[in-house]
């Protein structure tokens, strides 16, 4: 009775004892981009973006317990962080929350968020700096500093960029639970380079939070890149009856088609419509502010 005693008692301090430090490093910081990889039904298509300016849905990053980011960097609850499901890591990225004009610069260094119909996930700091609601759901943009990044990258020594992963083709994968730095294969490399100089050569971010012009939109779901008009009629017509629009989108130096259902004005109407669009087959739906 008395051994059992004391093993209980064992077991309750050692539930008691703090963590300690995180475990190593994985290896050192590198510049990645990683495989095509699928979310909830959502595929996902990480590669180098000339310029990046989108507008969608922001919540906090469920990180979980892996101490390293998807580039290996530790993680920092506290830190200028965010994780993007297509941006080259790491880049410097300027969130701004579209309900009450706040932005800060951040430092995108992991994959995620793994939940369909989101365009970022930012750490804790940066929520409450962007003043994020409770819910932590939030209408914001994401716009890529592209000579940041670059400079980041070069310090890594990353080589020329790749061109747009393929969209076609694409075999299914496994998904890690969520918070646990990304889907499975996700992580796996197109490109990496170790840095060979200092890894504080990166671009200082100051964490000052700037306000400009608060400009919330009604949200919609939008299927982008069709080649013709015509290509984009024949997806409404695949969307039993939802409320949908044919729209340019600019890009590059042609002028391209998307399919936009909405307006909704509530997150639960845009995640129904988007669930709506995935059942049908259709490929690459996003949730966008306009």
């Amino acid at each position: 009775m008395i051994n059992r005693f004391i093993l209980a008692l064992c077991a309750a301090l050692a539930g008691c004892v703090p963590h300690g430090p995180p475990p190593p490093a994985p290896g050192p910081v590198t510049y990645t981009i990683g495989n095509p990889y699928q979310v909830g039904g959502e595929w996902r298509y990480p590669r180098e973006f000339g310029s990046y300016d989108e507008t969608g849905l922001g919540v906090i990053i469920a990180h979980g317990d892996n101490a390293y980011t998807a580039d290996n960097e530790l993680y920092d609850p506290n830190g200028l962080m965010a994780a993007s499901p297509v941006l080259p890591l790491p880049s410097i990225v300027t969130v701004t929350n579209l309900v009450n004009g706040y932005s800060v610069q951040v430092r995108v260094n992991e994959r995620g968020p793994n939940i369909p119909g989101r365009l970022i996930a930012v750490t804790p700091h940066v929520a409450q700096l962007l003043n994020f609601p409770s819910g932590g759901v939030v209408e914001v943009e994401a716009k890529l500093d592209s000579q940041a990044s670059a400079a980041l990258q070069g310090s890594l020594g990353a080589g020329p960029h790749l061109s747009a992963a393929p969209v076609a083709g694409i075999t299914a994968q496994s998904l890690a639970p969520p918070g646990s730095g990304g889907a499975a294969g996700a992580a796996q490399q197109l490109v990496t380079a170790n840095t060979s100089g200092p890894q504080n050569a990166a671009p200082q971010l100051s964490g000052q939070v700037s306000v400009t012009t608060p400009a919330p939109g009604p949200l919609w779901v939008q299927i982008a890149g069709f080649g013709s008009e015509s290509d984009a009629a024949r997806t409404i017509a695949r969307l039993y009856g939802m409320p949908a629009q044919i729209v340019p989108v600019f890009g590059g130096d042609r002028t391209l088609w998307a399919v936009n259902t909405g307006p909704y004005h509530s997150v639960e109407a845009a995640d129904q419509a988007l669930q709506q669009v995935l059942q049908t087959g259709i490929a690459g739906p996003e949730i966008v502010v306009r």
